[in-house]
C-alpha cells in the first residue's frame, strides 16, 4: 500500500498574541472583547490583507497569518504595530491592548487550510520572546530582508526554547519611529569618560568563490554585533564598515575617517570542507598588531561554525582593547586621568587578587566615581574589589563587606541596567549573602546581555553549581576554552576545583586546583581546594602541606573555612567540611 504524500511549502509564518490577554477579560470581558473585535475589523485584517497574507486561524488572543513573501510579513507587523501604539496612545496604561509578534521563515506542513510543522512552532516560540509591542524574527528572516528594508535588527542571542530540538538565533525588531515632539526644556546631559572605538572591517573571501561572500560577510556582520554586547567601548555602524568591502584599504586612513582608534580585521578561506579564518586586532594610531588568531574548522554545519567563531574573537577582542587602553594611559600625569583611566587602572589592580591591590584599586574607582557620579564601570569595579577581599579571606566582617558590595553593584546597575559586567558583580554579592536565587538570576542576566563574556559565562556555571545544578561545570570548562589568557583564571580554575570536589571527581579538582596554582602560586584559595581535594583522595600528608601553605599565605584563612557554607544544599557543604577535617588529622 502507497503511502500517501504529505505536502509542504516554505512560507513566512507570522505569530501573534494579545499581551496580559486572561488579566485584561478578568478586568473588562465585554470592553476587551469589543476592542479586539474592532482592532481585528479595523486594522489587523486590512493589513494582513494589504500585504497578500492569509490569516490561517485565530484564537480569543492571538492569530496565525501565513505570508508568501518574508519581506511582507516583516512590513505588516511594523506597520500593525506601528498603527496599535497610535492607537494606543490616549488609553489608560491599564486597559491598552498590545501585541507580541513572532515571525519565521521555513518549512510548514499543508492540511486543507490549516498549517503544521517546525515552522510554525518556531514562529510561536518567537512570538514568546518578543516584547510587548514588539516584533521577534529568526536568523533566516533578518538574513532576508535586511539589505531589503529600512529596519535594524538587534540580536538576541542564541534561545533555547520550548520543544525545538536546537537554539534559535532571535533578533528584534528596530523600526523608524515618528519623531517625538521637542520637550519644553532641555534633558541635562551626561558626561561620560573618552571610550576607544573599535572598527570591524569587511572579511575578505579568499576562496575564489563568490558563493562564500555570504560567509565571510555574515561573520563580519556578526562580529560586530557580537561586540556591542560588550558596552565598554563603541563599535562603528555596519553601514559605515562595509563601505569600505573589497577595497585595498590603508589602516590609518581608514580609522581616521571612521573615528576608530582600532580595527579588527581578517580573512576566511575555504578549501574542500575545511575553512580557515584568521582575525587580527591592530592599534590603528600606530598600525601595529595587538592580537591576531587562526581557526581552523570542518564545515560540517557552516552557521554552526560561524557561531562559534564569532563567540571566539568576541571574548578575546574587549580585554585585549583594554590592555591596550591601559598602556596608552600609563604616560599621563595622575591630575590628567579621566573616570575612563582611572577604571582601566583599577582593573588592572583587581587580576592581582590581593588584598593591598583590591584596596589600591578601590581608591581608583572610588576617584572615578567622584569624577563621574554615574559611571557604572567604576561603581561595579569597586563592588568587585569587595567581593575579591571576601574570597581571598581579607575581611574580619563577610556580611558588612558583601553588603558594601551589593550597594556599589546596585548602583551600577542603576547607572547602565544593560552592562553585563554589572549584573555579574551584583551575583556575587547576592551570593556571597547566601540569596542563591538572586545570584542565580543575576547571573543569568549578565550572560543574557553578552554570551561572549567568558567571565559572565564562568559565573553563571558556577552560580549553577552553587545552586545544585551539575551543568554548571560544563558552563564553566566552556568559559576556559573561550578566554584561555583570562587574567581571572587562577580563580576560575579554583571554583572549578571546588565544583569538582562537590561532583565527587577528586582527580579532576586535584588538576585544576594545581593548574590554578601554576598561574598564581600565591593564591591561598587554590592551595585550600588542593588541600581539600588531596585529602578526599586519600593523600592527607600532600593534603596537610597544601593547607600549610594556604596559611602561610593567607593567616587564619584555613581557620575561616571550618563552617564554610557556599552550596544551597547543606550536604554538599558537609562534604567540604568533611575534607577539611580528613585532612587537619
Amino acid at each position: 500500500m502507497s503511502e500517501e504524500r504529505v505536502e509542504r511549502r516554505l512560507a513566512a509564518i507570522l505569530a501573534a498574541d494579545v499581551v496580559g490577554y486572561s488579566r485584561l477579560m478578568g478586568d473588562d470581558e465585554e470592553g476587551t472583547l469589543a476592542a479586539l473585535k474592532a482592532i481585528r475589523r479595523e486594522l489587523i485584517d486590512p493589513r494582513i490583507t494589504e500585504h497578500r497574507g492569509r490569516i490561517v486561524k485565530t484564537t480569543g488572543d492571538g492569530f496565525l497569518v501565513e505570508f508568501a513573501s518574508v519581506v511582507d510579513a516583516v512590513r505588516c507587523a511594523v506597520d500593525v504595530q506601528r498603527e496599535m501604539s497610535e492607537r494606543n496612545a490616549g488609553v489608560p496604561a491599564e486597559t491598552r491592548i498590545k501585541l507580541r509578534v513572532g515571525i519565521n521563515l521555513g518549512d510548514i506542513i499543508i492540511d486543507g487550510d490549516d498549517i503544521f510543522g517546525d515552522g510554525v512552532n518556531v514562529a510561536a516560540r518567537l512570538e514568546a520572546l518578543a516584547e510587548p509591542g514588539g516584533i521577534c524574527v529568526n536568523r533566516v528572516v533578518r538574513d532576508q530582508v535586511r539589505d531589503k528594508l529600512a529596519f535594524a535588527f538587534e540580536d538576541m542571542g542564541e534561545q533555547w526554547v520550548k520543544n525545538i530540538a536546537r537554539p534559535v538565533r532571535a533578533f528584534r525588531v528596530v523600526a523608524e519611529s515618528k519623531p517625538l515632539p521637542e520637550p519644553s526644556a532641555p534633558p541635562p546631559t551626561l558626561t561620560l569618560p573618552d571610550k576607544p572605538t573599535i572598527a570591524v572591517l569587511p572579511f575578505a573571501n579568499m576562496s575564489g568563490d563568490a558563493e562564500q561572500e555570504y560567509f565571510s560577510d555574515g561573520l563580519t556582520e556578526d562580529l560586530i554585533t557580537a561586540l556591542t554586547h560588550w558596552r565598554t567601548f563603541p563599535v562603528v555602524a555596519r553601514n559605515s564598515c562595509f563601505a569600505y568591502k573589497d577595497k585595498a584599504v590603508d589602516i590609518k586612513q581608514v580609522a581616521r575617517e571612521l573615528g576608530a582608534g582600532y580595527v579588527l580585521e581578517g580573512s576566511v578561506r575555504k578549501g574542500g570542507a575545511r575553512v580557515r579564518i584568521t582575525a587580527q586586532l591592530i592599534d590603528a594610531q600606530h598600525g601595529h598588531h595587538l592580537w591576531a588568531e587562526r581557526y581552523d574548522r570542518e564545515l560540517d554545519d557552516i552557521f554552526a561554525v560561524q557561531d562559534d567563531i564569532v563567540q571566539r574573537i568576541a571574548a578575546v577582542v574587549a580585554p585585549e582593547l583594554d590592555k591596550a587602553e591601559l598602556q596608552r594611559s600609563t604616560g599621563k600625569q595622575p591630575e590628567d586621568l579621566a573616570a575612563w583611566d582611572l577604571c582601566l587602572r583599577g582593573k588592572q589592580l583587581l587580576r592581582g587578587t590581593s588584598h593591598e591591590a583590591n584596596v589600591n584599586a578601590r581608591d581608583l574607582f572610588l576617584r572615578a566615581i567622584s569624577a563621574s557620579p554615574d559611571y557604572s564601570d567604576a561603581y561595579t569595579g569597586l563592588a568587585q574589589s569587595l567581593t575579591q577581599d571576601i574570597i581571598i579571606g581579607a575581611t574580619d566582617d563577610r556580611i558588612s563587606t558583601a553588603t558594601q558590595a551589593l550597594e556599589a553593584a546596585t548602583n551600577a546597575v542603576r547607572c547602565e541596567g544593560s552592562s553585563s559586567w554589572a549584573h555579574l558583580e551584583l551575583s556575587t554579592a547576592y551570593q556571597l549573602l547566601n540569596r542563591t536565587d538572586d545570584a542565580l538570576a543575576e547571573a543569568r542576566i549578565a550572560v543574557k546581555l553578552n554570551p561572549y563574556d567568558a567571565f559572565a559565562l564562568h559565573a553563571l556555571g558556577n552560580k549553577s553549581d552553587l545552586a545544585g545544578d551539575t551543568g554548571g561545570i560544563g558552563l564553566m570548562e566552556t568559559a576556559q576554552k573561550l578566554n584561555p589568557e583570562d587574567a581571572q583564571r587562577h580563580t576560575h580554575l579554583t571554583f572549578l576545583a571546588r565544583a569538582y570536589v562537590s561532583f565527587g571527581d577528586y582527580d579532576a579538582a586535584i588538576a585544576r586546583a594545581r593548574q590554578a596554582i601554576r598561574r598564581r602560586p600565591d593564591y591561598a584559595p587554590a592551595h585550600y581546594l588542593l588541600g581539600i581535594a588531596l585529602g578526599q583522595a586519600g593523600r592527607l600528608d600532600e593534603a596537610r602541606a597544601s593547607l600549610k601553605k594556604c596559611d602561610e599565605l593567607s593567616p587564619g584563612f584555613v581557620g575561616s573555612r571550618r563552617e564554610w557554607r557556599p552550596y544551597a544544599d547543606d550536604a554538599k557543604n558537609e562534604k567540604l567540611r568533611e575534607a577539611l577535617r580528613l585532612a587537619e588529622n
